[in-house]
């Protein structure tokens, strides 16, 4: 039959918005005598353009297209956003303005060609699709346990954060209701609006405290609580929205939804749960649940949307609760890893893609209509931020926390787009409120991340943090260390390590031992605490339990030890974060516990040969952007035997300290003045100079007062100076100590430094170094750089653990930390009887003076370093 132009452009339209029972009612009430309609039928595929077909008139290589347009789209403007740390949805929506009506839609060829209207259900089909699979995700990822943890604090300000902007924009949307809600149900759209004004996007805020550096920050770890508490409201006003919008059915029917909602709920909850536990344990530890199970699974996530679309309720929702129903553990790990990737990459793109191509600018014609909108999504704004703060002050929050605390619960995303598609599918709101609603969201979201950033800053967790080295830290206070683990087989490195530290009561050490897990099956990083006394029981009962399994082993090795030795605390931790972003999980708890040094295993490990194998190619990358963005000082330890039995029960160890100068070299001697109080220690310090200062006659225990003046004003005569001093006062700490030898080589290149080396007695269980990779005091080790396979360990590091040195021994390179912008000038201070051009507070004479009373009856001669003990 024929049908006149306009009506058959009305069909399609109607088809696009998948509102078939219009179109039938349209097809009833049309003037011709019969109601069928006869459309041409949409192929899949194309018989190829050598047939004369045009691909772009069939479902499949259109769709094709589309996808690849809008993901290159997205892509781009994620790379473009970047500078600006804008979140991923902010391009993901914008690419969809940009691709729709509003901008190249404009164009008529690209609108008709690319993205038909008669394409629009394809394309939504997908990824409605796609978005079914990233709410399951979402669920699998969300710790229901965070809630009851949360605390009251996050419970309350979720509230105020909620139920303030909730009855704000309801309220004033009432008020102009018949301005801003025409021919539209009046109260789903109060309702819809309230749930899309007081949301807030747990996943984008997830993703903004990550990029700020806040996720492990108090206001971070409220936001999240918060956030989790108010999407899981956001969520049951959905359902009670869209139950209040089916207008058509009973007078029972909304209750009749929300009654068969709940059932569901419950039924996932004291079913499907149960049944997945059951699941878990049929599964091996340390296996991968089956393929078979996965398929099971997965079906499941379409089975519950069908389920909760049939009640009533969008599918959806049906999937973010069997998402919420997966235990955490090997499940919830393997189905994020196979999914996470193509769903969040190829599929998610296209729902936000698609609110951006249903966002028309055109559409916003009634001024009035608009400006009320934003007036409403305003006042609901600022109702949150006030409410925010107003709960944050009782808590003693400061201003500017409690600010940047409201603006994040601004956030913006997923669950918003989800409300507003809904509402336009189910014609509460129209295209003008709809597109108004995206744009003041996306708007919204973009101030989030700018002025969080400028109200938190960092810096203020530096007020107070002096002890930044060993050198300047307080002799009578504890030693403040973070030791790194990666794998249970680093524990032993790092006791044994501790054990030659020489921890007493008197001088203790503090440890913050830090299992390094990568981020995998959940929504953001995290920072789990330890008790000492459960340990066991917490990791049991963490996320990530195939991840964090060896967290009990790790941490019940240093609670033992720190049972059997004197003068160790151990405070066990765990994060979770990509390797990525893990060092700066390291350096912000750094910073935050006043660390002093921060210890890190070697990327590589020993194997049955003596050699060397890569571990994990990631963590090298991990341990340079600790080494360039530490707080504090780093040491870099290269296990080859020192953790071994043999070597952990012998009754003494020999340890060899190689100094060329410098300030990574000092702090490797502050590190070694903690062993010379243990006689089962042998320490040798070698001094490699260059040959000609011994041809000259200048030795170094002259060269202080004979040093030339117009070098000692340099940057390397004061580094000089510098080293000449720390070596003097190391003599004079340890005179009559025979378990401790000071060596002098001289040599005229690096290449004799290196010959020099290579003829050390080898039988030392540990080497001492410096990393003097960027400040270098000497030519001797300069030339080496360029020659190094791994950077992170120096140039004398990677000789040492290289397959041509002719030693397998341990190595520790240490990096001292050096504040940036211009150093104290140094002063002159009258000691031993000669002038030393030193600082009042340096660090080393500190520690020197306090460490040992008793050594100040022994050096009343300025000869004393040279007595017995020294070779």
């Amino acid at each position: 039959m024929e049908i006149d132009t306009m009506m058959h452009l009305r069909i399609h339209e109607l088809l696009s918005k998948n509102m078939t029972k219009a179109v039938v009612h349209v097809a009833s009430n049309n003037n011709t005598n019969t109601g069928v309609i006869c459309s041409s039928r949409m192929l899949v595929t194309t018989n190829g353009i050598w047939k004369g077909t045009n691909p772009l008139d069939y479902s499949l290589p259109l769709f094709i297209l589309q996808m690849t347009i809008i993901v290159v789209m997205t892509r781009v403007l994620v790379v473009l956003l970047k500078p600006f740390r804008q979140p991923r949805v902010i391009a993901e929506i914008m690419a969809g303005v940009i691709l729709g009506p509003s901008v190249m839609g404009r164009a008529k060829g690209f609108g008709n060609m690319v993205f038909p209207t008669r394409s629009f259900m394809t394309l939504e089909t997908v990824a409605h699709l796609g978005l079914l699979y990233f709410l399951f995700l979402v669920g699998v990822e969300m710790d229901v346990a965070v809630i009851r943890r949360s605390g009251k604090k996050a419970l309350v300000i979720a509230a105020a954060g909620m139920a303030l902007p909730f009855c704000i924009g309801t309220a004033t949307s009432f008020v102009f209701r018949h301005q801003i809600s025409k021919n539209v149900h009046q109260a789903a759209f109060l309702l819809f609006l309230g749930v899309a004004l007081s949301v807030t996007a747990f996943p984008v805020l997830a993703r903004i405290l990550a990029e700020t550096k806040l996720l492990n920050s108090d206001i971070g770890r409220i936001a999240m609580s918060a956030a989790i508490i108010n999407d899981m409201c956001a969520w049951i006003l959905l359902a009670l929205a869209i139950a209040i919008a089916e207008v058509e059915g009973s007078a029972f029917s909304s209750l009749y939804v929300l009654l068969s909602g709940v059932a569901f709920v419950l039924v996932c909850f004291f079913v499907v749960r149960p049944t997945m536990y059951w699941l878990m344990r049929r599964t091996p530890e340390g296996q991968s649940i089956s393929d078979g199970h996965i398929c099971l699974i997965l079906a499941g996530v379409m089975f519950a949307g069908v389920v909760t679309d049939a009640i009533g309720i969008h599918s959806v929702f049906g999937a973010f609760v069997y998402g919420l129903v997966i235990p955490n553990g090997a499940i919830g790990v393997t189905l994020v890893e196979r999914l996470e990737d193509f769903v969040m990459i190829l599929l998610l793109p296209l729902f936000f893609a698609i609110s951006g191509l249903r966002t028309n600018v055109a559409e916003m014609k009634d001024i009035l209509t608009v400006g009320l909108l934003v007036l409403v999504f305003v006042l609901a704004s600022i109702g949150k931020i006030v409410g925010t703060i107003l709960i944050a002050s009782l808590y003693n929050t400061p201003l500017n926390e409690g600010l940047a605390l409201g603006f994040l619960m601004n956030t913006r995303g997923l669950i918003e787009m989800i409300v507003l598609n809904i509402g336009r599918d189910k014609q509460v709101l129209d295209d003008q409120s709809f597109a108004t609603m995206v744009l003041i969201s996306v708007l919204m979201t973009t101030l989030v991340t700018p002025v969080v950033t400028t109200l938190h800053r960092g810096s203020r967790r530096l007020v107070g943090y002096k002890r930044r080295n060993l050198q300047l830290s307080n002799p009578d206070s504890e030693l403040r260390m973070l030791a790194c683990v990666n794998t249970p087989r680093n524990v032993p490195s790092i006791i044994s390590l501790l054990s030659i530290a020489n921890p007493t009561k008197r001088s203790p050490i503090f440890v913050y031992a830090l299992h390094l897990v990568e981020l995998t099956g959940r929504a953001s990083n995290m920072l789990i605490l330890h008790s000492a006394a459960n340990s066991t029981q917490h990791s049991s009962r963490t996320p990530h339990k195939s991840n964090t399994s060896s967290s009990p082993h790790i941490f019940s090795a240093f609670e033992s030890y720190e049972q059997h030795a004197g003068g160790v605390s151990v405070q066990p931790l765990t994060t979770v974060s990509p390797y990525s972003t893990m060092h700066e999980d390291v350096c912000v708890l750094a910073e935050d516990k006043h660390v002093s040094l921060i210890v890190i295993p070697f990327h590589k490990q020993q194997t049955v040969d003596g050699g060397m194998e890569p571990i994990n190619t990631s963590l090298k990358t991990v341990n340079e952007s600790i080494l360039n963005n530490a707080p504090c000082s780093v040491a870099v330890f290269v296990d080859r035997g020192l953790s071994a039995s043999t070597v952990r029960l012998a009754t003494s160890r020999r340890v060899m300290l190689l100094f060329f100068g410098g300030p990574d070299d000092r702090e490797a001697l502050a590190f070694s003045m903690r062993m010379i109080d243990n006689p089962s220690i042998s320490l040798t310090v070698v001094r490699i100079l260059p040959l000609e200062e011994h041809q000259s006659g200048t030795s170094s225990s002259s060269v202080v007062n004979n040093y030339p003046m117009e070098n000692a004003n340099s940057a390397e005569g004061q580094q000089r100076i510098q080293d000449e001093e720390c070596l003097h006062e190391f003599r004079l700490r340890t005179v009559g100590r025979d378990y401790v030898h000071y060596i002098e080589k001289f040599v005229r290149n690096s290449e004799e430094a290196i010959s020099t080396i290579r003829d050390l007695d080898s039988r030392h269980e540990l080497f001492i170094v410096g990393r003097s990779y960027k400040n270098p005091s000497t030519d001797l080790t300069a030339g080496l750089k360029d020659w190094t396979d791994c950077p992170e360990l120096g140039p004398i590091g990677d000789i040492l653990v290289s397959s041509d040195f002719s030693m397998v021994v341990s190595v520790l390179v240490i990096q001292q930390y050096m504040p940036e912008g211009p150093q104290p000038a140094l002063m002159t201070t009258a000691r031993h009887g000669m002038e030393s051009p030193m600082n009042n507070n340096q660090p080393v004479q500190q520690y020197l003076n306090n460490a040992n009373v008793r050594m100040s009856n022994l050096t009343s001669s300025p000869t004393a370093p040279f007595n017995v003990g020294w070779n």
